[in-house]
């Protein structure tokens, strides 16, 4: 699997949310460059088991989807006679 490449803007504006977080919740500074530092490693070790779980939801509601298709072939069946 490819690096998932965060833009820029995205990046600064997590970085930005993780230190909010950490200074309201943890009474815990750290700074611009530690924080960025801190969501790629995240991004690293957790952001693939986020990114797994959205794909095995994303199949399982295509293979509903993909169920209802079928019903609804099977309807509009015509029975056949020889």
């Amino acid at each position: 699997m490819a690096r998932i490449e965060l833009e820029k803007p995205v990046r600064d504006a997590m970085a930005r949310a993780l230190t909010r977080y950490l200074k309201d919740e943890l009474d815990v500074e750290i700074g611009g460059m530690d924080a960025v530092l801190l969501v790629d490693f995240l991004g690293e070790t957790l952001g693939p088991h986020y990114y797994n779980q959205g794909l095995a939801d994303a199949q399982a509601i295509l293979q509903a989807k993909l169920e209802q298709i079928g019903d609804a072939i099977l309807e509009i069946e015509k029975p056949a006679r020889l």
